[in-house]
Parts: C-alpha cells; structure tokens; sequence
C-alpha cells in the first residue's frame, strides 16, 4: 500500500489488499459492538478506535494477514490464548489463511476497554 493520509477508516480499508477486506470488517464491527461510543480515526496511518481522548486499539490489513495493535497485559490464560499470534512487541498478526478468532480479539478489545474507563 503506497498511499498514506487516509481521511476515513473506509478508505483505509479500501486500499488494503482486498483479500483483507472482509476481516477488517469483521475486527471493525466486533469493536464497534463493544465499544459503540468510540470514534473512528486514522493514525499512525492505520485504523484506530478512540475513547475518551486516548487510542483504544489499532488494526491494519497486510497481503498476509491483519494486525491488531496494541496487544494488552492479560491474565497467564490470556498469554497462552494470543501466544500464536503474537508477533513482536505489541502486535497480534491473524493469517488470512487461518479462521479468524473474532473471540479472542473481543477479549483483546475488552481488556483495552477496561484500561480506557
């Protein structure tokens, strides 16, 4: 993707690769379901939520996979559940090739969420 200053989280998604389209939708919803009152933006030249003044989660579609940002301090349960798809510091990557496990990344919203209050 060479374009950089997305105005909408649409037209973020829209120049990812297609392939990513749908699971961006899907990761977009989930948050919008337990989140309703956090706003849509763009920063860092990805997808992002915000609540209550402050970056709640960020997410971003690659030819591979999807990313969800941060990645949030969790219980020992939690750290084996995202241990396959952790990918360096902070980053959860989801292989397009894989489900995607939408449970898991409402946990990661919800922990996100209980941080933000």
């Amino acid at each position: 993707m060479s374009k950089t200053n997305f105005q909408s989280m649409d037209e973020y998604i829209a120049a990812c690769p297609e392939q990513t389209h749908e699971r961006l939708q899907e990761i977009r919803a989930a948050i919008k379901k337990l989140a309703p009152d956090a706003k849509e933006k763009i920063s860092y030249q990805i997808a992002c939520f915000e609540l209550n003044g402050r970056n709640l989660i960020h997410f971003a579609g690659w030819k591979k996979h999807v990313s969800l940002y941060p990645v949030p301090a969790g219980s020992e349960a939690f750290e084996r559940q995202i241990e396959p798809y952790v990918d360096g510091k902070g980053t959860l990557k989801f292989p397009l090739d894989e489900p995607l496990p939408i449970k898991l990344i409402e946990r990661v919203v919800k922990l996100h969420l209980d941080v933000n209050k």
